[in-house]
């Protein structure tokens, strides 16, 4: 098992500050979301070691005790090779040399590790190995160990309609379990996605100390007038011929039941697609951020005419066909 360099994966040195260390998580955090890349398994996976290495330098004790561990990687290994059971359970711990004085190794118990990182699931092999503690445990479907400690998550799917999945909705959900049906209210946040993963904490299956989580899996149903691409919302904008003649005005609306309003240049044409940017689905967990919104000009030619309309378009068309003749 190799060593992971949780400050590679975040593009620093050792000697990055705690406020570096906040800012390169964000950018790569948000660069690496599932949101922002639906279905990318490379994405995911990425997303996955930022978040872990975030979890230990995000922390100032887990940071130090993680150097700690990464200036003895090599005696740990030294002795792992030679057979000294570095690394294996222990008296219901595992064994590590901290470089503590003295030197040699020592026993961290399961409620040490436990104190050190709280509640906190590992994310890889390594993680586990050196900040777990206990046996390595089952995997559930969300990829989380229970190592004998908590319930299974539960993975379970939710259909949205857009409107509720742009504003936010909250749903009261049936979970059964054993033979007992509970119900609990749930909120999902503004800007989910095709994809995107809500967390309910302790809420999945009971376990000897605690339940795990509950996973909504989000699907977001289509919709009459809106399509959903990433987080862009697209949108067909009625406009009436005149106006894409002459130019003004046309009124769209967002999900959210907002009216916005789209200025039409003289001589725009059908199909012709204008961005109104920031007015697309929110970003999930980044106030303020939100995808655009592109209205698609859907120039509307008048079925029925009144006599003096008709008289006004016949006019037109003798001007049309003079204009076409002079050429």
């Amino acid at each position: 098992m190799d060593f992971k360099d949780y400050y590679a994966t975040l593009g620093l040195t050792k000697t990055a500050s705690e406020k570096e260390i906040k800012q390169a998580y964000r950018k790569l955090a948000r660069k690496f979301h599932p949101d922002v890349n639906p279905g990318d398994r490379s994405a995911e996976a990425r997303f996955k070691e930022i978040n872990e290495a975030y979890e230990v330098l995000g922390d100032p004790e887990k940071r130090r005790r993680y150097d700690e561990l990464g200036a003895n990687w090599r005696m740990y290994e030294q002795a792992q090779q030679a057979g000294a059971g570095a690394g294996a359970p222990f008296g219901g711990g595992w064994t590590f040399n901290f470089g503590g004085p003295g030197g040699g190794f020592r026993t961290m118990t399961e409620e040490e590790m436990h104190r050190i990182f709280g509640d906190q699931d590992p994310f890889s092999d390594f993680f586990h190995t050196f900040f777990g503690g206990g046996e390595p445990g089952r995997r559930t479907r969300a990829g989380r160990s229970t190592r004998g400690r908590r319930g299974h998550d539960v993975e379970q799917e939710i259909e949205l309609s857009l409107e509720e999945a742009y504003q936010g909705s909250t749903r009261r959900l049936s979970i059964k379990h054993d033979g007992h049906t509970r119900t609990v209210d749930v909120r999902i946040p503004a800007g989910v996605v095709n994809g995107s993963r809500v967390r309910i904490a302790g809420e999945g299956e009971p376990g000897q100390t605690g339940a795990g989580d509950l996973y909504l899996r989000i699907r977001v149903k289509p919709h009459e007038r809106f399509e959903l691409k990433g987080r862009d919302l697209h949108v067909r904008v009625p406009v009436a011929i005149t106006t894409a003649v002459l130019g003004g005005e046309a009124a769209t609306a967002t999900p959210g039941g907002r009216t916005l309003k789209l200025k039409i240049p003289q001589g725009t044409q059908n199909g012709q697609v204008f961005r109104l940017k920031g007015h697309g689905m929110p970003t999930l967990r980044t106030s303020g951020e939100a995808g655009d919104l592109y209205g698609i000009v859907d120039i509307q030619v008048p079925r029925h005419v009144s006599a003096e309309e008709k008289k006004h378009y016949e006019e037109l068309a003798r001007i049309e066909a003079t204009k076409h003749s002079a050429a």
